[in-house]
């Protein structure tokens, strides 16, 4: 991670030179650099949780990781638009925003505490094309844990579909200027960070799946409210943020983004932890990084959707429906071929309705063994 953290300050640097030159291409070098980074430090920030973290605390700490991600994507979008915002020097505070916080960054790597190799033996395959068969041969071997990563795989399907239309949605639907925008996305993320922290309330410290279900109900039934709220297109953009909560209208639409966040958290963090629970600890990072192959995939695939869809004289808010239809589907595949998470979806429903479980002294039942 800390030389991860170093190579992130050279390629803001890189950055830098490129805000200073003016060069479209040297800036979109630096964005492939970044993408490359977080591919490398996505497997490490996982792998790591299980190292450090008892089995009642995976949870918890998947939702902090959850989180905080969504909360500084929110921060980062923020101070970036209120740069772009500004009429003079915005190269000079951007180059400033960006190399403080890659510093910053590397001095926190500095914190984190000595984790020794699982599998210190292994060999590095420098082959992309073998190194992805492999990665993904490990996911397949274990069937709950490819379930997993087929459900979280499909969240990033659903979120970018959300996120990359945020703008236009907001612009045509909405009526809303860049302000709206940025205000749907912060309730976004606000709700997935509360979803995060709810699900660890709910799950009482443990790896609950149970949850999983209640997520991907969520994620249906609000993508579709989402419609019927505002089913309107092009429309011109003339509302600022507080033009746009001042009219009572829209609160509706608000309550949906932000119980898709909510419910967004709830059914994410479970199966990231689930993930690290069912996985032999020496091939955590390799399944971390097949499942990370596989996000990028169904990102890319969600923009062709999109692509396709909107091409074809779909609204933006047809475009959330049908969405929200097949996570139907998808969840249907998913529970039917792992009725595991029915199971536990039912009886965590009976425990916490139902049949009242009071839960007293479990501190005294070891762990392991």
């Amino acid at each position: 991670i800390r030389f991860i953290k170093l190579a992130e300050i050279a390629i803001m640097i890189l950055a830098t030179l490129g805000l200073y030159l003016d060069s479209p291409l040297m800036l979109l070098g630096v964005l492939f650099l970044m993408g490359l980074q977080s591919t490398v430090f996505g497997p490490i920030k996982y792998g790591l949780l299980p190292q450090h973290l008892g089995e009642d605390e995976l949870v918890g700490g998947n939702a902090l990781v959850e989180s905080g991600t969504f909360l500084a994507i929110l921060i980062g979008t923020i101070i970036g638009g209120a740069i772009a915002s500004l009429d003079s020097d915005i190269g000079l505070w951007l180059s400033a925003t960006v190399l403080s916080v890659s510093v910053i960054g590397y001095f926190t790597s500095l914190k984190i505490p000595y984790t020794p190799a699982v599998a210190p033996e292994l060999k590095i395959n420098w082959n992309p094309a073998t190194e992805t068969v492999r990665n993904l041969k490990f996911l397949v071997s274990n069937k709950v844990v490819f379930l997993a990563i087929l459900g979280i795989s499909w969240f990033w399907f659903y979120g970018a579909v959300f996120l990359a239309q945020i703008a236009t949605y907001t612009q045509y639907t909405l009526a809303g200027k860049e302000t709206v925008a940025t205000l749907i996305l912060a309730v976004f993320s606000i709700g997935i960070g509360v979803g995060s922290v709810l699900c660890e309330k709910l799950s009482n410290g443990r790896v609950e799946i149970g949850l999983v279900p209640i997520g991907a109900i969520g994620l249906s039934l609000f993508a579709i409210d989402l419609y019927h709220a505002n089913p309107a297109t092009g429309l011109e953009a003339i509302y600022s943020w507080k033009d746009f909560i001042e009219n009572s209208g829209n609160w509706r639409i608000l309550f949906d983004i932000t119980f898709i966040g909510i419910f967004g958290g709830i059914y994410t963090v479970p199966l990231y932890s689930l993930v690290q629970q069912r996985s032999d600890e020496k091939h955590l990072s390799r399944v971390i990084a097949g499942n990370n192959i596989l996000n990028a995939l169904f990102m890319v695939i969600s923009g062709l959707f999109s692509m396709i869809l909107l091409s074809n004289d779909f609204s933006i808010p047809q475009l959330f429906l049908i969405t929200g239809l097949i996570n139907i589907l998808v969840a249907i595949y998913v529970f039917t071929k792992a009725p595991e998470f029915i199971a536990r979806f039912i009886t965590w429903c009976l425990i916490n309705s139902i049949y009242r479980i009071r839960q007293l002294n479990l501190s005294s039942i070891p762990k392991k063994g």
